[in-house]
């Protein structure tokens, strides 16, 4: 951590939130604190908006270049941020990440370098067909990368020691159930039912958690990834483990956010497979990207849901339709799934 000293007197913007969010409140304190050690002229705080998680996130205005604040919902140990611990790597695999400025562990503060605001979602919007598929390849091509250079030298940090496994991959599944189906859609499922999908969800996890894992960024969305100085830059990855080559192509190209063309999906399937995974039949790869997607999607429902019913979040509601679109058309290609998705759909009308 740098020097700091001297006090300056911190404003903050009209637009930061007041009233019955302590959480927030106390956030956005813990900022002011850090701010206040800083020598030089005032600044101004902008809140930004997070992500599903408990962090809060705010830049800073008025000064030189601005920078993003991660305010953690708790103090820690620098060491122990796993978010640290995967920048580092990931920096060191030549995979672009935002730079980290300062840290504080007892106030819960990592200052980082600010990405600004046009995430892949957004770069998306007005652009043509080849500027899509740029950078889409670029994406995939990034993934590769990541692939590549984690599979050599040693594999010490926290985030090799975790994996997509059985338990993992069924309780997100079951998280569906729980929080999307039961939870949001209010369905009350029947003994068979119940039985039949668990079935199910024990199968397809047995699967896809038997294949070779490699390290996935875990949340590889257009959110989440940041157009800056003429690339694309990562972010929310802190939750990195090993799983599947397909798994972050899924929440790439089976995206909630955004609809990406059948024919690019197949394409940047294709060529990621070449890439990634060149000694793979092409319909075995194919088989495990599908059958990626169907997990991966019914798990951003359960998130869904949950924010919804819980966290009384409803912004991912909106993104509810075409998720559900992509389920259905994965969980129809494979006869094998037929059971579970007949069971499902007897109460999401969508996957029938």
């Amino acid at each position: 951590m740098s020097e700091r000293g001297g006090r300056t007197v911190v404003k903050t913007e009209e637009r930061i939130p007041a009233g019955p969010d302590a959480a927030a409140e106390q956030a956005l304190s813990r900022v002011r604190a850090f701010l206040a050690e800083r020598p030089g002229p005032p600044l101004e705080i902008a809140p930004l908006s997070g992500d599903a998680s408990t962090r809060r996130y705010y830049r800073t205005l008025g000064r030189g270049a601005s920078e993003v604040f991660a305010a953690y919902p708790e103090p820690f140990v620098p060491d122990e941020l796993s978010f640290l611990d995967v920048r580092t790597l990931l920096a060191g695999y030549g995979v672009p990440v935002p730079e980290v400025r300062e840290v504080d562990g007892p106030r819960g503060i990592v200052v980082l370098e600010d990405l600004g605001d046009l995430t892949l979602q957004e770069a998306l919007k007005d652009a043509g067909e080849a500027r899509r598929a740029g950078l889409y390849r670029e994406a995939a091509g990034q993934l590769v990368r990541l692939q590549r250079e984690s599979g050599r030298g040693t594999r010490r940090a926290a985030c090799f020691q975790v994996a997509f496994d059985v338990e993992k991959l069924s309780w997100e599944l079951h998280y569906f159930l729980k929080h999307f189906v039961e939870g949001l859609r209010g369905r009350d499922l029947t003994a068979e039912d119940r039985s039949t999908i668990a079935a199910g969800f024990h199968s397809l996890a047995g699967e896809i958690a038997s294949w070779p894992r490699v390290l996935c960024h875990r949340d590889f969305h257009s959110r989440n990834l940041m157009r800056h100085r003429d690339r694309l830059y990562w972010i929310d990855f802190q939750d990195a483990r090993m799983g599947p080559a397909t798994y972050d192509l899924a929440s790439l190209l089976r995206d909630a956010y955004v609809e990406v063309p059948e024919e690019l999906v197949a394409e940047l399937a294709d060529g990621f497979r070449e890439d990634a995974a060149p000694g793979e039949d092409r319909e075995a790869f194919l088989r495990r990207f599908e059958l990626t997607c169907v997990q991966r999607n019914l798990k951003a429902l359960g998130t869904f849901g949950y924010m919804a019913t819980v966290r009384d979040n409803h912004v991912y509601l909106p993104y509810i339709p075409r998720t559900l679109a992509h389920a259905r058309r994965n969980l129809a290609r494979h006869p094998e799934l037929a059971g579970l998705r007949r069971a499902l759909a007897r109460h999401l009308e969508e996957l029938a």
